[in-house]
């Protein structure tokens, strides 16, 4: 029986139903692929057709006057980008496509998105929703490349995400320990199993899945190094098939090429380090045939890898033990980061013992710090700055002109203090008051030397004292 032009059911000898699709081209010898699958019953032989006629179809065959916006978003994530991304990249691209675009878009024909259409979402992604700005950038990108592939594919025109005016994401604020916090922490980590390994972040500023992923292999105890060279992390799956867990522990490469990174230890952390190789090794011998050496640093007693969740639980039960509230894991990153600029680590050297992939991010995230730092820098220039040491008194001229029943008295360095008085001990009362009135208010000028001062005929000088 044909279906659709492509594929076909025929019963077998044996009894069972084959079902035949055309799947492409065997690009090894360059004829025709066809694929088979096996069924009981005609009836799941017809079912089973029409679910690889249509995985077919869906990977294969696109009408770009049909197709609709989550069908391409699909489309692409399958076929472009699976083979090319992190894992932890395809889930969150993954989820974002199925717990975001897809329903919004649906039933919106590619070639009818719009730019406007996209930001009312977006507007309502953030107003009606919630999500944070970032989470709607971290989208935003992910959109815009297949929209982008789309654009190369001829399949739309131009991209819509071009005409889109994104929040502004906001600087999250970042947890730090004081020194004291940092110092109880400390001490609480030498009553714990694991405590080794905060005391490892609190001096190198590690994230959790790169400590979490460290091997022996990575370290160098002789010159004091730790190399980054991988995560462990616990992920989505990219091929669940809905039976079992859905979710796998994963090694990947860390987040960014500046993450691959050397970090130089303290003394105290190499012999750390070492008496930790003891502790596995009282491990393996209590454990015998039941211990597996997966190579890596940070182990449970059987020598298995610790997740991050269950590594969490450890760390929060030292939090407990040192009583100091809770704090994030990454806090000890950024506790980290925060003393080193307080020791004065120039900040090219700390940003990449950070992983940051440019020196203006360390310093943006870390500008707290830098404030701090700025004010007590500048207490050097001090030295620099020498106001002039002020009289207690100061003498001020003052112009008399001789009128009809009486004295004008004019203040030189006050343009609007200016005294009528019938004789000159009346007068020089009047101004005294006005004059030290106007400098209680101002800054006082400076005196006008008396070779500057012209006076008209008759008119003749007193001075004041302040």
């Amino acid at each position: 029986m044909k279906g659709h032009n492509e594929g076909s059911i025929r019963q077998r000898k044996d009894g069972r139903w084959e079902v035949r699709i055309s799947a492409g081209t065997d690009f090894r010898t360059g004829k025709p692929k066809r694929i088979s699958k096996y069924a009981k019953t005609r009836a799941e032989a017809v079912k089973i057709l029409q679910e690889m006629e249509y995985e077919y179809h869906f990977h294969h065959k696109i009408d770009p006057a049909s197709m609709t916006v989550t069908y391409w978003l699909n489309f692409w994530l399958i076929t472009y980008m699976k083979n090319s991304l992190k894992q932890s990249t395809f889930v969150s691209y993954e989820t974002y496509i199925r717990k975001h675009f897809a329903p919004a878009f649906q039933n919106t024909k590619l070639k009818e998105l719009t730019s406007w259409g996209l930001q009312d979402f977006y507007n309502y992604k953030l107003n009606t929703e919630g999500l944070s700005p970032k989470t709607i950038i971290n989208m935003h990108r992910c959109l815009h490349k297949a929209l982008k592939q789309a654009v190369l594919e001829h399949f739309i025109d131009f991209n819509p995400c071009d005409g889109v005016n994104l929040p502004k994401n906001e600087k999250p604020e970042i947890q730090v320990l004081t020194r004291q916090q940092q110092e109880r922490l400390m001490y609480a980590s030498y009553q714990h199993r694991y405590g080794i390994f905060i005391r490892l972040t609190l001096m190198t500023g590690i994230r959790l899945g790169e400590l979490l992923g460290l091997r022996w292999e990575n370290v160098d105890l002789r010159s004091g190094t730790i190399h980054i060279r991988q995560t462990l992390n616990r992920l989505k799956k990219t091929d669940y098939d809905g039976t079992g867990t859905s979710t796998e522990i994963v090694f990947q490469t860390p987040k960014t090429k500046n993450s691959v990174r050397s970090i130089p230890l303290l003394p105290q952390l190499i012999n750390d380090l070492q008496q930790w190789r003891n502790v596995q090794l009282s491990d393996a011998n209590l454990a015998g045939s039941a211990y597996q050496d997966s190579g890596l640093i940070v182990t449970n007693p059987l020598g298995g890898c610790i997740e991050p969740r269950t590594f969490k639980d450890y760390y929060d039960q030292i939090l407990q033990m040192a009583g100091i509230g809770h704090f994030t894991f990454h806090a000890l990153r950024h506790t980290f980061a925060t003393r080193a600029l307080e020791q004065n680590m120039d900040s090219k050297t700390l940003s990449s013992i950070l992983g940051h992939y440019s020196v203006a991010f360390t310093l943006d995230t870390y500008a707290h710090v830098l404030d701090s730092q700025k004010r007590e820098s500048m207490k050097v220039m001090e030295a620099f700055y020498t106001a002039p040491e002020m009289p207690q008194n100061r003498i001020y001229p003052i112009v008399v002109t001789p009128i009809p029943n009486g004295f004008l008295l004019n203040a030189v360095d006050f343009d609007d203090i200016t005294v009528k008085a019938s004789t000159i001990e009346e007068g020089h009362q009047c101004i005294l008051s006005a004059v030290t009135e106007a400098i209680e208010e101002d800054y006082p000028p400076l005196p006008t030397p008396l070779d500057e001062i012209n006076t008209m005929p008759g008119e003749f000088l007193i001075m004041i004292t302040i």
